[in-house]
């Protein structure tokens, strides 16, 4: 059902809300049209509301190579395994003509923390058949990462309620 024969890689990165959720966006309107879309989520482990919602779409397969955050500690060596298991996992996805969209989130940070090296990503960029649409979203994208995509958006945070002491709301933030 694709009316493009070019794919092209876009990268969501930025300290700002909505990397996420854009990517996501992006693979709602892809269904909408048809497209199969692959989603590998890096790092992330908890339950979110969105996983639920995206069982509905049968064009939408998600996968999740994380157990919990650890932002806010080192990472341990289970991190690492789940994260060097789904970016294995991502390639063969990529490279197996199943999916229109291919939607790795949260794999720039899993660079960041060293959970697997940047190069890999690189790798798996250029291993990107030509009719593939790649995503990669999280904060902090190796400069390299951005110089190989085609489409780059900073979310930018101006103004969060967080700092006012609103907590993470089931719905709009899990």
């Amino acid at each position: 059902m694709r009316d493009w024969q070019r794919g092209c890689v876009q990268v969501y990165t930025g300290d700002g809300k909505g990397k996420t959720t854009a990517a996501l966006g992006l693979a709602l309107r892809a269904a909408g049209a048809g497209l199969r879309v692959f989603i590998g989520q890096f790092v992330k482990g908890m339950e979110y509301s969105e996983l639920r919602a995206l069982e509905r779409f049968p064009e939408i397969e998600v996968r999740r190579y994380g157990r919990e955050c650890f932002i806010d500690r080192e990472p341990e060596p289970e991190d690492i395994e789940a994260a060097h298991v789904g970016l294995a996992d991502a390639r063969e996805e990529l490279l197996s003509g199943r999916w229109d969209v291919v939607i790795l989130d949260e794999a720039n940070i899993a660079t960041y923390f060293e959970l697997f090296p940047v190069e890999e990503l690189l790798a798996l960029i250029g291993e990107r058949p030509p009719c593939v649409e790649l995503v990669i979203t999280g904060r902090r994208a190796d400069p390299r990462i951005i110089e190989a995509a085609d489409l780059v958006t900073e979310m930018r945070e101006v103004k969060h309620y967080y700092q006012c002491g609103v907590p993470c709301r089931k719905g709009i933030e899990s």
